[in-house]
Parts: structure tokens; C-alpha cells; sequence
């Protein structure tokens, strides 16, 4: 009940006196818990297709499509790509933030991708499952390994195929980290011709922070992929049966995973394999929280000089907020 009053508050206030407005006079607890985006970070990003659809099924038009995309958001946001795997129904990236634009560059590809590959489809409905986006920061370079070879682990571990590098979707091994840019061309639908997406845009996989060269980081990804491949291949033994990359291009879009999706679990912003590690980010993040909802609160009193944490995107991008240096 006391939502639903919040909402109808809003909307009146919407009306009157502007979105910013009535969200500024709205208690602490209307808040969706702000994001912490620091520049240099390394994430684990994650997006979900609507109902589990296998609307990024492989295919040569949305393996191009999801490819161009991406390579034109990177080099638009200045992201340093290292890893990625797109499957039937979500996809994940390993990517590093320099300049704390992460939210900029998720909502141009997510954008971008929705409504080209929905164009060659043909469809018009909603392409990603609300609430669906993850952003896990990375904790330290045995983090980045262990979380790089989950994502290219994950056509294996999903019993599609035996090896990741053969799933026939979008993934990157190992080996093209520091060698020479993918030149990645337009794709001939959706995009004009004489529009302004570039003709052909190149796109360099490269290895993150904390690794001493990028044959430091292939060697690490490389052994912890083949664990991981290897632990997906026991259960394989044990009777579950593989797909195959065959029966995966031959999947109907519009089909979703039979599997039952876990409801309400943690949904994590940190990863850490060290203990004190993970307690120490938990901590910093805890203490951005506290220090932001302290400023949004003198904010909304009318103080606009309230000095909100490092990190803070949002109300500094749209709004103009004050925020500390990092």
C-alpha cells in the first residue's frame, strides 16, 4: 500500500512539476540502489533475452549484427573488450570501464542490438527481459581468469557443445587476445548505406589490468577454460547428452530454455575469490551507498552543493551533480 501511494504521488507530481521534481520529494526507500561506476574497473557484464527466447540464436545475420555492434559501441565508449560469448538467449562480456561510461555503452548496445536484429526478425516486442542486466566488478586478476573462462566455458557447461570453440554463436578464444583487430563489416540489413554507422570498424581484444602481457592472461584463461571444459565434459559422462552445434542452428527463435529460471537469488555487483578481498568491496560499496543516499537527502532538502561519492553517474551525467574525485 505504501508503494502504491509512492507511485501515485509521482505520477500526480510528473504532471505538475517534472519527473526530477517529485522524485526528489519521494522518500530514500523509492530509490533503486545506485550503481557504483569507478573508472578502470573490470566487469562480468550479463543481458538476458526476453522470456528466455533464443532470440540471439546463431545465425550468420545475428552473429554479424551482434559483432558490428559491438565493435562500433567499444570504440564509441572506450572500452577495453577481452572476452565474450553470446548464447541463444543472453550473452556475457568480459570488458574493462577506463572512463566510467559503462551505463552509456550497455544502453547503446543493448539498444542497438534490440532493434536490428528484432528488424531482421521481424518482429516488434521487447528483445531484453526487464531487469535482466548485470555488471559484477572484478575483484583481482584470479577473479578475471576464473570469471573469463566461466563466460567462454558457458556453451559447455550449458550442454550445447563439447568444446566452447565449437559453439557456432559469437565467442572469443583465447589466442586472439593482443593479436591483430577484427575488421568487422556492416551488416547489409537495418543500417543504410549512407547512413552514418561506418562502413567497417575494427575491434582488438585485449588483456586487462594486473596481467603481466597478454600471453600472461591467454596462458591463465587458457588452462582454467580447460578445467572448466573438462568438469562440464564429467557430467557429460554421467548421461546428460550434448545438443550439438547442428540441433542449435536448427532452433526456432521464438522457442525459450525448458529449464526453470532461479527466482529471487542474490544478485552480486562484487566478485572476489579471497574472502577479505570480497569483505573489503563489499565495504567500499556499503559506504558509497551510505555516503550517497546522504547527499540525495540534502540534495532533495534543496542543498544542490551536497557533494555525492566517487562513482556516482547519473545525477553527474544528467544533472550536473557535484561528486568527489576519485
Amino acid at each position: 500500500m505504501v508503494r502504491r501511494a509512492e507511485r501515485a504521488t509521482e505520477m500526480r507530481l510528473k504532471k505538475t512539476r517534472g519527473l526530477t521534481s517529485a522524485r526528489r520529494l519521494l522518500s530514500d526507500r523509492a530509490m533503486t540502489a545506485p550503481r557504483q561506476v569507478l573508472p578502470g574497473t573490470t566487469y562480468l557484464i550479463t543481458r538476458r533475452c526476453a522470456q528466455r527466447q533464443f532470440l540471439l540464436r546463431p545465425s550468420k545475420i545475428t552473429n554479424a549484427i551482434f559483432l558490428y555492434v559491438l565493435a562500433v559501441a567499444a570504440g564509441r565508449f572506450g572500452m577495453n573488450i577481452h572476452a565474450y560469448c553470446v548464447l541463444s538467449n543472453h550473452f556475457h562480456l568480459i570488458l574493462t570501464d577506463p572512463g566510467a561510461r559503462l551505463p552509456a555503452f550497455e544502453q547503446y548496445l543493448d539498444s542497438l542490438v534490440a532493434r536490428a536484429i528484432n528488424a531482421s526478425l521481424g518482429r516488434w516486442e521487447a528483445f531484453w527481459a526487464p531487469s535482466s542486466y548485470s555488471a559484477v566488478a572484478l575483484g583481482s586478476p584470479a577473479d578475471v581468469v576464473d570469471k573469463t573462462a566461466y563466460v567462454l566455458a558457458n556453451p559447455v557447461a550449458a550442454g550445447l557443445v563439447r568444446r566452447g570453440r565449437d559453439w557456432p554463436g559469437l565467442w572469443s578464444a583465447p589466442e586472439l587476445v593482443g593479436g591483430q583487430p577484427l575488421t568487422v563489416r556492416r551488416p547489409q540489413t537495418f543500417f543504410r548505406e549512407n547512413g552514418s554507422m561506418p562502413e567497417s570498424v575494427e575491434l582488438t581484444l585485449t588483456a586487462p589490468p594486473g596481467f603481466d602481457s597478454p600471453a600472461d592472461f591467454r596462458e591463465r584463461v587458457a588452462a582454467a577454460l580447460g578445467r572448466a571444459e573438462a568438469a562440464a565434459g564429467a557430467c557429460e559422462s554421467s548421461g546428460v547428452r550434448v545438443v550439438g552445434a547442428e540441433r542449435v542452428l536448427a532452433q526456432e527463435v521464438r522457442r525459450r530454455a525448458v529449464q526453470r529460471e532461479p527466482r529471487r537469488t542474490l544478485n552480486p555487483r562484487v566478485a572476489a575469490r579471497d574472502r577479505w578481498k570480497r569483505i573489503e568491496a563489499l565495504q567500499r560499496l556499503r559506504g558509497f551507498l551510505e555516503r550517497y543516499r546522504a547527499a540525495w537527502r540534502a540534495r532533495r532538502a534543496g542543498d544542490f552543493a551536497a557533494l555525492f561519492p566517487p562513482g556516482t553517474y547519473l545525477l553527474r551525467v544528467a544533472h550536473g551533480a557535484p561528486c568527489a574525485a576519485t
